[in-house]
């Protein structure tokens, strides 16, 4: 079972590498488990390929090391994808290679688990997953994991961000394995209407029977 991680951050170390790994170390054991060898892992950094994104778009063909990628992605189990948050949306290095793997391939994704994250400087741009990422991948036909993390500066080392990236690479594994990603959630009471005609009748005064009088003599 192969696992691909497609990590956006420009600097080294990067925050958004540092979530990526985390999000990869329990989702390649748990798509395994219970056997004790992970998947393997193929991280591809989009620093080491913006020139060849770039030169992808000015004449139309990848270079080496971008169709190595591409090959990587068609052959993933599963994808984890991670990118900085910039002006409240994904890098322009991100949506690139995406751009340019979707050209190489319009139908690469279709069917594949997909986990989304991102990394930013402040919480709120944390709708970046739902309105930004989400969408790009649907549109790429790829099944996208209902859970997605995002990480602000404040998360690292606060409570919750655990429990996140647990959640989201058990979804993901459960994708990749074929298993059933959870139990099912409990029916939601507000959507049991009522009648109003129920309801009404349920606040009128129940009629008291009437009296009954015995016969004289009895």
């Amino acid at each position: 079972m192969k696992l691909v991680v497609i990590s956006a951050g420009l600097s080294v170390p990067s925050s958004t590498r540092l979530l990526a790994d985390r999000l990869t170390a329990i989702a390649a054991s748990a798509a395994t488990a219970p056997e004790p060898q992970p998947a393997d892992v193929h991280v591809i950094e989009l620093h080491d390929l913006a020139v060849e994104i770039a030169h992808t778009f000015t004449n139309g063909f990848a270079g080496q090391k971008l169709n190595e990628a591409f090959d990587a992605v068609d052959g993933a189990d599963g994808l984890i994808a991670v990118t900085p948050v910039f002006s409240a949306s994904f890098s322009g290095l991100f949506k690139s290679f995406f751009d340019t793997l979707s050209v190489h391939d319009p139908d690469v994704l279709a069917g594949k688990p997909v986990l989304i994250a991102a990394t930013g400087g402040t919480a709120r741009h944390s709708l970046v997953l739902d309105h930004a990422l989400r969408p790009l991948f649907s549109y790429l036909k790829a099944v996208v994991v209902p859970t997605g993390v995002y990480a602000a500066s404040e998360d690292w080392g606060a409570e919750g961000l655990d429990a996140r990236i647990a959640q989201a690479a058990g979804e993901l594994a459960s994708h990749m394995s074929g298993l059933p990603t959870g139990p099912r959630p409990q029916r939601d009471s507000f959507l049991s209407v009522t009648p109003f005609e129920e309801r009404l009748a349920a606040l009128r005064p129940v009629p008291e029977p009437p009296e009954t009088h015995s016969a004289p003599g009895t």
